[in-house]
């Protein structure tokens, strides 16, 4: 007689939490029409046991009312009854399920072009996708167009699955044959990390188990893969963004700010900065159900409570003061367009960026991406499933951070304020081109050298020469030397900027023309924009000054400052400056 071992409370309790604590790994698939993504996701699924009982039942049911072959895995995810009925996969579906190592969840996306908006919202929240290539008939145009996309959202790590390989009797030159023509496809837009593996969704050949029937394939099976693939480095944990969704005011004594966490780490004593205002304070703790944590990080929710009481609603964002978003009412993006109403730079717009809904306009269309062969091509409108690079306008002002950056801040999605539709997805890549262009023609035609009023008449009315100084780290530094030199007569002004030198140069230039001492402050990752400044100034009137090679006290580092413009003669009222950079 055999004893049992009762399986306790505190066993369940370990398992779940372990469970809870799997780490998990979003993917999508995609592909052309029949390359087998939902045969594939259906093989999954059942080799690694994660399909109900009475699920397998209807499954075998309707196949054998609908093939004499075997189980058809693609019915355990093309749920819809015109999936079933046209054999294709129309919407998105999602499926779960896990192994020892991972939790995963599956987006089948659909592969006619013509659900193309369909398979990009299922990879918009992807880790990694998977594209599908039917061994028969090689690399497609939706092929391409699914990887472009996939790369376009985002996606670190993309695997190629060359699917049927036992229709073209497992041969090695289809595989490699398959596997150059992508390789030199994807290399225009660069995935960080790129696998090729060989499979047969329909029996199961490398996608759980290795296969004995592709022997020179030296890699590991599909699972395997997804299982060990490394995501830990894919979110942004440096630069914090807190999108605040709702002020949370149960009683008078609390007021909390309710969110996710898009990027970073938040802790309790950590400064945070609030956007728009530009207000600081401390947090004060990190609240949630089950009591207040030490950190938090993304994509958890929680509710953030501030040692100050500051004006906070629904669309401002917490964020780290050294490390600040963007903040223009202008930006420049890709956007994949998912309404069979034509874009029309004409119509006003909405845009849905993380928290806040703000009236939009789309002010250009740059261009429209082939994405057969990756050229860009004129346009004046977008049509549906295309993709191009257009410029938008908002009403009020974003906080974004590029996508590349931060795929949180850097996404949104067009809403038409008539019908509600989502009309568009973007992806932000940077601050609308106007500021670049303006960077070159703000002084076109703008004659410094023929002014009615010399230099050294101005020098001579001041009191001093005019002066850039380039002032880097410690932004409190540059107001008090601001105030020393306004305390000894000069004229003098601070241009300063917490989130880049964009046009300091080009303001210095013109305050220098007028015989002012400007002080910009800037930080101390702006070494292009100080070359350029140089360069602009004129390297006889620029002044590079590092903040951390002066005294900690602000008054004495003031004081320097000060001294070093007397032994250039700025503050003599006579002579030129001396050639050359700067301390």
């Amino acid at each position: 007689m055999t004893s049992t071992t009762p399986v306790t409370v505190t066993d369940i309790e370990s398992f779940l939490r372990q469970n809870e604590e799997k780490e998990l790994l979003r993917f999508s698939t995609a592909g052309s029409v029949d390359d087998g993504k939902s045969t594939l996701i259906g093989r999954l699924l059942y080799d690694s046991k994660g399909v109900y009982e009475d699920q397998l039942a209807s499954v075998r049911k309707v196949s054998v009312n609908q093939t004499s072959g075997p189980l058809d895995f693609a019915l355990l995810t093309d749920g819809l009854r015109a999936e079933r009925e046209q054999g294709i996969t129309i919407d998105v579906a999602y499926r779960y399920f896990s192994t020892p190592k991972r939790k995963f969840i599956i987006a089948d996306t659909p592969g006619h072009e013509q659900y193309t908006r369909n398979m990009a919202t299922g990879a918009s929240t992807a880790n990694l996708a998977i594209i599908l290539v039917d061994a028969r008939h090689g690399v497609l145009p939706q092929s391409r167009r699914h990887a472009f996309i996939a790369a376009l959202l985002g996606i670190q790590h993309m695997v190629v699955a060359v699917n049927k390989m036992d229709l073209v009797d497992f041969s090695e030159e289809v595989f490699e044959n398959i596997r150059q023509e992508f390789d030199g496809f994807v290399a225009q837009f660069q995935v960080p990390d790129l696998h090729f593996i060989p499979i047969s969704a329909l029996h199961g050949d490398n996608v759980v188990e290795k296969s004995d029937r592709m022997p020179w394939f030296t890699g590991e099976s599909l699972l395997h893969y997804l299982e060990t693939v490394h995501i830990a480095s894919d979110r942004n944990l440096t630069e914090m963004r807190f999108p605040v969704q709702y002020v949370i005011r149960p009683n008078l004594d609390f007021r909390g700010y309710g969110g996710q966490v898009a990027s970073g780490v938040i802790r309790p004593g950590d400064t945070v900065m609030v956007l728009p205002s530009g207000r600081t304070t401390r947090v004060k703790a990190i609240a949630t159900y089950d009591g207040n944590l030490s950190r938090a990080f993304p994509p958890m929710s929680v509710t953030v409570t501030l040692e100050d009481e500051i004006d906070i609603s629904r669309g401002d964002m917490l964020v780290h003061p050294t490390h600040a978003p963007h903040v223009a009412k202008q930006l420049d993006a890709r956007m994949v367009w998912m309404s069979h109403t034509p874009l029309d730079p004409g119509r006003p717009y909405l845009v849905k960026h993380t928290t806040q809904v703000v009236r939009a306009g789309v002010r250009a269309i740059r261009y429209k991406v082939n994405v057969n062969t990756l050229e860009k091509e004129p346009a004046t409108r977008l049509e549906l499933n295309e993709i191009g690079a257009v410029v938008i306008e908002t009403h009020r002002p974003l906080f974004f951070d590029p996508y590349k950056r931060n795929r949180a801040t850097g996404s949104f999605i067009l809403i038409d304020p008539i019908s509600n539709e989502t009309v568009g997805a973007g992806m932000i890549t940077g601050r609308e081109p106007r500021e670049a262009q303006l960077k070159s023609t703000l002084l076109d035609g703008l004659t410094f050298e023929n002014s009615r009023v010399s230099p050294p008449e101005r020098a001579s009315r001041y009191g001093h020469h005019a002066a850039t100084i380039w002032l880097e780290g410690n932004p409190e530094l540059a107001f008090v030397v601001e105030r020393k030199l306004f305390d000894r007569g000069c004229l003098v002004h601070v241009l300063a900027d917490e989130k880049d030198a964009f046009i300091l140069a080009e303001l210095a230039k013109i305050s220098n023309a007028a015989g002012m001492i400007t002080i910009c402050s800037v930080r101390p990752e702006d070494a292009a924009e100080r070359e350029r400044a140089s360069r602009l100034v004129g390297a006889d009137q620029f002044l590079e000054v590092d903040a951390a090679s002066l005294s900690g006290n602000l008054d004495r580092a003031a004081e320097e400052i000060c001294s070093l413009l007397e032994k250039r003669g700025v503050l003599a009222g006579e002579g030129d400056f001396a050639q050359g950079g700067g301390i």
